[in-house]
């Protein structure tokens, strides 16, 4: 009863501390938030501004070293050098696509505009030769291009032929983000604030409302950001702090950024939150005394923490918070649990660390010798193609045989980047899965040694759905010369048989190869599991299986044995209603050579 009694004391102290302590509290915050309403909003615009500052220069500098990037590309500087515009103009396409800005611009030496890519519609080649010859006037860096009310940051660079020291420029590359819509209602949030974009006095983009935009347009009295000095404007029935920034100084008409913050909205608040810290101190005495009476027990009870961390323990969490106090039982029991956790921490971080360095091992050994033997085979016919004295055939054929080998490297670099890549990066269109499967097929034909394997596809129903016809591409890919290598190309046959139904897609791709073998038949889908292949890798069949996987389908071994083997591969019906197929069941040859006699 005695150890009762000083509990109750306790928790009636504990109650009574938490009561003064709270209402003190909430007097205290009140009287503050009253005396430093307008101060801190004046302060919070402060902030927005200087954070909007370090945001506008992060901005740049990614802008303009974008732009350094893509100006020293090789096939930029080559194209620039055929100074044909139409060939310009197609060729920068995929650098346009590479940047992912809004606007890419190539003007020649002497400042024509030769090329143009823009997500505006309206933004033609006249606008932009205007608006190159204007910047290059004021010499190369960032700027701000305003046309059809579309207002730009640019990055201007040069592009040299040869080393950049040598001062040789074939032409100049603009790039540019477009602020829109999307632009001002980040930098809303990243300032939280309203912003305004206005060219001289025109208002770009903002954040306001229709009226309120109209009234800003009025206010052109707006204080600069050189002293940050806040002023108070009236826009339609709110009112706002507002100062202006300037983002191109010295450029006429100016580029500038308003900045508002609403002081209805925060007056509005301090009422609210007045009533509303009263309220919650008022609950949380009341609630904070009913949960310490509550659970009173646990503060008395040290055991039950050492079973709570065991019941942790026993689902792999080695970081469940415990503490030894005082001195009895309970106290060295869970000081010998903690040293029993952490040495069985310590041993799964070993093992964790041995078994990740095997596999790094593994991985770089398998890596090191494929690259190495496409880099041998790169650097020998290369030697070879050096050789003036050889005919055109022969340099034809020792330059195929370069690509070959560039393509297995990069075939091997783009199966390692898939691991890394999550079932979001899936860009699913709508088309035909038997088109992609052909197009796998027609992939695999162009290498001459697989060029006698008669393969056909064969259809049962409609094949049209939503797919990622890339990625698909690839996995079929990699089965058709997995069977390939698998059987004599003389003999070899291969059958691709689709049939679906309503919930989903069945593709069997069948050989007549010698069959998979027993040693590898339970681990054909880990990486870097290969087997009687001189240039194999181990990846194929685990990049297959990590596409079909992100299309939500599965793919397996139906059969296998020395006549052949079938995988099976299983895609969900497409999503949506799929457009009927009017082809019907039929077979497609899709392609048969003979063997040589």
């Amino acid at each position: 009863m005695g150890k009762f009694r000083l509990r109750t004391k306790f928790l009636f102290s504990l109650v009574l501390v938490g009561v003064g302590l709270t209402a003190g509290a909430l007097l205290v915050a009140r009287q503050t938030a009253e005396q430093q309403v307008r101060l801190q909003i004046n302060q919070d615009l402060r902030n927005s501004v200087s954070t909007f500052h370090n945001v506008q220069k992060l901005r740049e500098k990614s802008l303009s070293r974008s732009a350094e990037f893509i100006a020293d590309l090789p096939i930029l500087k080559a194209v620039m050098t055929t100074h044909h515009v139409a060939t310009i103009q197609d060729a920068s396409q995929e650098q346009w696509t590479l940047a992912g800005s809004d606007l890419l611009v190539l003007a020649d030496r002497e400042g024509n505009v030769v090329a143009l890519h823009a997500k505006a519609a309206d933004f033609d080649r006249a606008e932009a030769q205007e608006s190159v010859s204007s910047s290059l006037g004021l010499g190369r860096g960032n700027h701000w291009w305003f046309c059809e009310k579309h207002l730009f940051e640019v990055s201007i660079q040069p592009i040299f032929v040869g080393e950049r020291s040598a001062g040789n420029v074939e032409g100049y590359l603009v790039l540019g983000y477009e602020i829109d819509d999307a632009v001002a209602r980040e930098l809303s949030q990243v300032a939280a604030s309203q912003v305004a974009f206005l060219y001289g006095s025109t208002l770009v983009r903002s954040t306001l409302s229709p009226l309120q935009e109209t009234e800003l347009v009025r206010h052109a009295e707006l204080s600069s950001d050189s002293a940050l000095e806040a002023r108070e404007i009236q826009l339609g029935q709110e009112r706002f702090l507002a100062t202006r920034v300037d983002l191109a100084p010295g450029q006429t008409p100016g580029v500038q950024l308003a900045v508002l913050k609403s002081l209805d909205q925060a007056t509005s608040f301090l009422g609210r939150l007045n009533r509303l810290l009263v309220t919650l101190g008022l609950v949380a005495v009341v609630l904070g005394g009913i949960m310490v009476f509550i659970f009173s027990h646990t503060l008395t009870r040290p055991l039950g923490t050492l079973v709570e961390g065991v019941r942790a323990l026993g689902k792999g969490n080695y970081d469940y918070p415990m503490a030894v106090r005082g001195s009895d039982e309970v106290a060295e029991v869970t000081a010998a649990f903690l040293r029993m956790r952490s040495s069985l921490q310590e041993s799964q971080r070993k093992l964790i660390e041995a078994e990740r360095l095997a596999t790094i091992g593994q991985m770089a050994s398998s890596i090191s010798h494929d690259l190495r033997h496409s880099l041998a085979a790169v650097m020998a016919n290369a030697e070879f193609l050096s050789d003036n004295n050889r005919s055109k055939p022969e340099r034809d054929e020792l330059y195929r045989e370069i690509l070959l080998a560039i393509q297995q490297m990069t075939d091997l670099i783009e199966s390692l980047l898939e691991f890394s890549r999550t079932r979001e990066s899936l860009r699913p269109t709508y088309g035909d899965l038997e088109d992609a499967i052909e197009r796998s097929v027609q992939s695999v034909r162009a290498n001459p040694e697989f060029q006698p394997v008669h393969m056909s596809i064969h259809k049962d129903g409609p094949t049209d759905g939503w797919f990622d016809t890339r990625k698909l591409e690839r996995a079929f890919q990699n089965l058709l010369i997995n069977a390939c290598e698998a059987m004599s190309p003389q003999r070899g046959e291969i059958r691709i048989d689709i049939h679906s139904n309503n919930n989903a897609f069945e593709v069997r791709v069948a050989d007549n190869g010698r069959g998979i073998p027993d040693l590898v038949q339970g681990r054909l889908f880990e990486p870097f599991v290969s087997h009687g292949k001189e240039n194999g890798t181990g990846l194929g069949l685990t990049v297959v299986q990590k596409i079909v996987q992100d299309h939500g389908g599965d793919v397996a071994v139906e059969r296998t044995s020395s006549e052949g083997t079938v995988f099976l591969i299983v895609l969900p019906a497409s999503r949506g209603t799929p457009i009927a197929s009017s082809s019907g069941d039929g077979v497609k040859t899709v392609a048969r050579m003979e063997a040589a006699e």
